[in-house]
């Protein structure tokens, strides 16, 4: 393989550059100026090595031998001679999944359970395993009480506790077992009273009560399914009394860990681990207080009498050497403490995975329901761990959890009911080869006793290796042998056929280290032996190239990561992975972390950058654009975009920014089509009045065009000679209504007029005797001159 010859001889074969597509040496071969892809995967971009003789005129000269399996190819390397390791998954062992836990040693909550991956380096392979929280599975609780003082209420509550915790729990599992153990602290100063002598054998003599002397821890009960025994001996039980606050509950978690044997935890049940307490506890390195500076060793201490033997030796464990045995054991802690303390209890399990934290009241009387319930959150996650990771390996999850639906990056899944089965896709990928040609490491669920073993071969030799020819004519007469068509020289003796040796060796030669005249040989990162340049090694990675001057290490950082840690350095340039862009590879091209709630791009008010939304819509802000509270609908935000794009005319045009916040596609269409829900169609008025029609298209991919109509439906101009008829018409018949309407009213009032006269005339009566227009002769006269009286 490339890697394996680009490491271990002293010089390549042919000393010269691959053509500017590849890169000599590493164990990759990305292509330039192409995002990289997952050149394992696929063997078309895949590193092969051909061992083939140059001077069987098999390869040309200029040829690589590290290169694409299909360059090769192309440059004459026969199949035979190409070295291909492929990498492969294969199931070892892999029962199915069980429905129901029979309490025996066959159900499986887990599968696969044992697996190989042969593995090149740089290449990965992906596995899938399945996790069921299967129906009726065997559960042991193993009670852990704080038995100070204060706790003297809360041991009378839960006398009764067996009785009641297996009426709770048997409607979740036929199989329980239950039992008991009780904690204070380290019998030694400063942690116990020793003076007067009496605090000694009753420290609770100041209070004038009777309590227990002092212990550490002590088991009083192993693991049974007879709950009434249970009861009896709490009943039996009474409280001691410590000097300090806190009390020694992480020596009774550790004991009752390890204690395998005296506890009584079955291989084939759910091991719940309930400490009640309702103070602090001591950690690792308070017991120096004491004078006790020995660690913790993790193992079994209890005697005879079922009392933690080692209390005042050694010191309490640390959280991180309970997490390990916790994990080695399947236990799931679960801490029951008031709520005075169970802000300090929730940060502890934080760093102890499979813990869970309840509040218990001042009396316990609510630790039933705290134990009930924690199992039920217990049942209702699967989460997985890794254990003996060999360093050269990295892992990445997916987890595909209800409804199918999938969670890239996590290894849990939460929400679940018993009897619901999740599955998780695990890519595993090697970098470099350790001296050991074969590791395991082993992926549990936290919790469960179930697990798989994951074998890894490392592939870094090449089968060409065990033909090697030693003292081959071909280098140089015997001066070298010859492995995978390569000399590899004896001491002394240089060259690429092992043809020039340390006193033969020519400084005028150096002049084929370096590309031109005055520059530095092998630029300044190797040494030019025999014409060719052998680059030095680096902690950083590789150095490669004909002279030296390309490497996988010196390409620009983002954050801290190379290439952001999504591309790989060739060369000094980024070759991005898929989906990742950019001069730096910090640029994604996925848009599923733009989409909002409405099933839109960025809600359709801005735009996807580097997974993150560019909000273009005046008002808009949020993750996803989604808040907006003055933003018109769609259609109004894509009548701008249309106006300025395809009439150039508009708000946007006159500001300038079309190109800025109108990011669609145009194109001009002669109807509409049917593009499902994805797609609106739109209506407007222009300002020449014209209806313009176009239909709003957004992909899953975030990528939207506007499907406008080619011509707009504009009204059309007036026909004169109708206007004008239409005019004298209407005129003619507005008079003819006039006269028609005068005419009516004049025969109206003649006939009333006639009526009336008619009507006076029959109302008249004349006299025919008497004319009454005659007037008789008869005249008077009066004489103005006279003036006397008569």
């Amino acid at each position: 393989m490339c890697v394996t010859h680009t490491q271990r001889m002293i010089h390549p074969l042919d000393g010269s550059k691959p053509s500017q597509n590849h890169t000599a040496g590493p164990s990759h071969t990305p292509i330039a100026g192409v995002r990289r892809r997952r050149w394992m995967n696929s063997e078309s971009f895949s590193a092969s090595w051909c061992s083939a003789l140059l001077a069987a005129g098999v390869v040309a000269q200029s040829s690589p031998r590290c290169d694409l399996l299909t360059n090769l190819l192309q440059n004459g390397c026969g199949k035979d001679f190409i070295e291909f390791p492929r990498s492969s998954v294969t199931v070892v062992e892999e029962r199915p999944l069980s429905d129901k836990g029979s309490g025996g040693s066959t159900t499986t909550q887990m599968s696969p359970q044992r697996i190989q991956l042969n593995l090149r380096p740089d290449d990965s392979q992906i596995f899938r395993v399945q996790v069921r929280q299967v129906e009726d599975y065997p559960v042991d609780i193993y009670y852990l009480m704080d038995l100070s003082n204060s706790m003297k209420d809360d041991l009378r509550n839960i006398h009764n506790l067996g009785t009641k915790l297996a009426s709770e729990m048997r409607k979740l599992t036929s199989n329980l077992r239950i039992g008991f153990g009780a904690f204070v602290d380290k019998p030694i100063s400063p942690y116990m009273y020793i003076s007067p002598p009496e605090a000694i054998r009753n420290p609770c003599y100041e209070i004038g009560e009777k309590c227990l002397p002092m212990f550490g821890y002590k088991h009083v009960l192993s693991l049974t399914d007879e709950v009434m025994r249970f009861n009896e001996e709490v009943k039996k039980q009474n409280v001691s009394r410590n000097r300090d606050a806190p009390e020694g509950g992480f020596d009774a978690i550790i004991q009752a860990t390890v204690c395998d044997e005296k506890i009584g935890w079955r291989n084939d049940a759910s091991h719940l681990l309930v400490f009640t307490t309702d103070a602090k506890t001591h950690i690792a390195l308070d017991g120096r207080l004491a004078g006790i500076v020995q660690p913790n060793d993790a193992r079994c201490h209890i005697d005879k009498d079922n009392f933690y033997s080692a209390s005042t030796t050694l010191d309490y464990p640390s959280l991180g050497l309970m997490t390990e045995k916790l994990s080695q054991k399947n236990i799931n802690l679960i801490f029951a403490v008031t709520d005075t303390v169970v802000g300090l209890y929730q940060n502890y399990s934080e760093l102890i995975p499979g813990t869970t934290v309840g509040t218990l009241s001042r009396d316990s009387s609510n630790v039933l329901q705290l134990i009930v319930d924690a199992y039920g959150k217990i049942r209702s996650k699967v989460e997985l761990e890794v254990r003996d990771l060999p360093e050269e390996l990295s892992l990445s999850f997916n987890a595909t959890c209800l409804n199918n639906e999938v969670i890239v990056g996590l290894k849990s899944c939460m929400g679940l009911k018993i009897g619901d089965t999740v599955s998780f896709s695990i890519e595993a990928k090697v970098r470099g080869c350790p001296q050991e040609r074969q590791k395991s490491f082993t992926i549990k669920p936290v919790g469960f006793k179930d697990s798989l073993t994951v074998v890894v071969n490392f592939n870094c030799n090449c089968s060409c290796e065990s033909q090697a020819e030693a003292n081959s004519s071909f280098c140089s007469k015997g001066n070298g042998s010859l492995e995978c068509g390569v000399c590899r020289c004896n001491p002394g003796r240089l060259g690429s056929h092992c043809e020039c040796s340390e006193e033969e060796y020519n400084p005028s030669q150096q002049d084929n280290c370096s590309p031109q005249p005055g520059q530095p040989l092998c630029s300044q990162r190797g040494e030019c032996i025999c014409g060719q340049c052998v680059c030095h090694s680096s902690d950083f990675g590789k150095v490669t190239g004909k002279y030296c001057e390309c490497d996988d290490f010196s390409c620009v950082r983002f954050k801290g990561q190379m290439c952001s840690g999504h591309g790989q350095c060739s060369c000094g340039d980024c070759l991005c992975d898929s989906d990742w862009t950019g001069d730096y590879c910090n640029c994604t091209t996925r848009t599923d972390t733009c989409m909002s709630s409405n099933g839109l791009v960025c809600s359709g008010h801005g735009t996807c950058i580097c997974g993150k939304c560019d909000c273009t819509q005046p008002g808009s802000y949020g993750n996803t654009c989604e808040k907006c509270p003055t933003c018109p609908d769609a259609c109004t935000i894509k009548k701008e975009c249309v106006e300025c794009k395809k009439y150039e005319r508009g708000t946007l045009v006159e500001q300038q920014s079309c190109g800025r916040v109108c990011r669609d596609e145009i194109e001009t269409v002669q109807e509409l089509g049917d593009r499902g829900k994805d797609a609106v169609n739109c209506t407007y008025k222009d300002e020449n009045d014209c209806v313009v029609r176009f239909q709003y298209y957004e992909d899953s991919s975030g990528k939207s065009v506007l499907y406008v109509i080619e011509e707009p439906e504009c009204p059309k101009g007036p026909d004169v000679l109708v206007v004008l008829l239409s005019v004298t018409g209407a005129i003619l018949l507005i008079g003819l209504a006039a006269l028609l309407i005068w005419k009516l009213l004049v025969t109206i009032h003649d006939r009333r007029e006639f009526a009336r006269f008619e009507e006076e005339k029959a109302r008249a009566k004349w006299d025919m005797g008497n004319n009454p227009l005659y007037k008789e002769a008869t005249s008077t006269f009066t004489n103005i001159t006279y003036r006397g009286n008569m």
